[in-house]
């Protein structure tokens, strides 16, 4: 399948590494102008190593999404960086470090930073650049949520709030954006093998006694074998994939989506 966006640019928010960084590589290989930003200073080394294999223009540049003036800075600047911006792509994401079952456990001071680094990184994105986007012409807008936005997850109630108010805030981007020929959807990923996947586990071991511990391995293997039909990891990729996908014009209908890319894990749920 052709998916003919050789020729676009893509910002992609969170992309030093991760699934921002898989998503990043996937437009890569499609020929596309690729712009990471990242609060990793490391994105500039990402970038690039991922130029020597690409065909079209990639550079890193380092963002704190929750500093809205860098932001807008970087909307103002990005024919530094491609001459045609399409699509944008907010894949920046943290976790609370905590174990929430039950919520009570946590305190209300660890939900903020989590709310802004999630949710509020996304609206400063989406705000900064909206004006851009209404001149484009056509392109696309995407979210990286969670199925813990779907399901009331216990794990981490500060991200799973953030990631539900991301689904919800897309939809409302969706909508105002489609007369301008813009889409906005959602990916939420399931069991992926990610520093925040591997911070979950960390803090739910810290609590249990010494004889219930377990590594991440087992931890892992018997949540997918317990919540996954497919029973096996998503993987970077997966989402990445589906990403380029949504940013096509094989999509040119689909907006107001959140896709799950999670082995059926909801659907099980």
């Amino acid at each position: 399948m052709d998916l003919d966006i050789n020729d676009n640019g893509v910002l992609i928010v969170g992309g030093a590494k991760g699934i921002g960084h898989a998503i990043a590589l996937e437009f890569a290989k499609e020929g596309a102008d690729v712009v990471l930003a990242d609060i990793d200073p490391q994105v500039t080394e990402a970038a690039s190593t991922m130029a020597e294999t690409a065909t079209g223009r990639i550079s890193g540049v380092v963002l704190d999404a929750t500093d809205y003036e860098a932001v807008k800075q970087l909307a103002s600047n990005m024919q530094e960086h491609t001459d045609r911006l399409n699509h944008i792509v907010y894949a920046a994401g943290v976790g609370s470090n905590k174990f929430g079952f039950p919520f009570w456990e946590m305190e209300p001071a660890d939900w903020p930073f989590v709310l802004e680094v999630n949710l509020m990184g996304a609206v400063n994105v989406a705000h900064a650049f909206a004006p851009h986007m209404q001149q484009c012409g056509e392109g696309s807008l995407l979210f990286i949520a969670s199925i813990a936005a779907q399901m009331g997850s216990q794990t981490d109630p500060p991200y799973s709030a953030a990631k539900a108010a991301i689904v919800n805030f897309m939809q409302v981007v969706a909508k105002d954006f489609a007369s301008y020929n813009v889409r906005a959807n959602a990916i939420s990923p399931g069991m992926i093998q990610t520093t925040l996947n591997k911070s979950v586990w960390a803090a739910w071991n810290e609590r249990q006694d010494e004889a219930d511990k377990k590594s991440y391995e087992d931890w892992a293997g018997e949540k997918i074998s317990t919540i996954c039909p497919l029973g096996r990891w998503q993987e970077p990729s997966d989402i990445g994939k589906m990403a380029v996908f949504l940013a096509s014009k094989a999509a040119k209908n689909v907006t107001g989506q959140t896709i799950n890319v999670d082995g059926g894990i909801i659907m099980h749920s």
